[in-house]
């Protein structure tokens, strides 16, 4: 899949596993643009008080996302939960700078959700079906879940092709 360099990319999934899975597994080639808090966890880890750790690692993830897209780099945002609140800053951002703006929504079986997350997962999958997430900002919005999830090989961030 290719979007054009300069996007901002919302991977979003009720599941960290999932999520952190298709992220290693599809932006091979993009690296240095994800951006997710289990990763920057990760890396502050033992620096910061456990208490904060949480907090300071979703800031800094948002911080890192907001300099990236000013400096007009292709950004992959993977936030923990599913909330559109989560998401509004970035967007605001990078509609104000004219970049654009997509989801990915990695759905999981309702089996591996608790109550409240499934409750989450169903607005947005209405939301999305529905075609309402361009209210929020998204410009293109695709919802992958099952087999679908494994056939998509890996996301690019390159201008399209020229037509001769």
């Amino acid at each position: 899949m290719r979007y054009s360099p300069g996007s901002l990319v919302f991977i979003v999934s009720p599941s960290e596993a999932e999520r952190e899975r298709f992220l290693e597994r599809v932006f091979v080639e993009e690296k240095g643009a994800v951006l997710s808090p289990g990763k920057i966890r990760e890396l502050i880890a033992g620096r910061v008080p456990d208490d904060v750790l949480e907090e300071k690692a979703t800031e800094l993830a948002a911080a890192a996302a907001l300099k990236r897209i000013e400096a007009g780099e292709s950004t992959v945002v993977a936030p923990d939960g599913l909330a559109a609140e989560q998401r509004k800053a970035l967007l605001q951002a990078a509609s104000k700078l004219r970049r654009p703006r997509h989801m990915i929504l990695l759905d999981v079986g309702r089996d591996d959700l608790d109550e409240e997350k499934r409750e989450e997962l169903n607005a947005l999958r209405t939301s999305l079906d529905a075609g309402e997430l361009g209210k929020e900002g998204f410009q293109t919005a695709m919802r992958l879940g099952g087999a679908t999830v494994g056939e998509l090989k890996r996301v690019v961030f390159r201008p399209a092709p020229k037509d001769d």
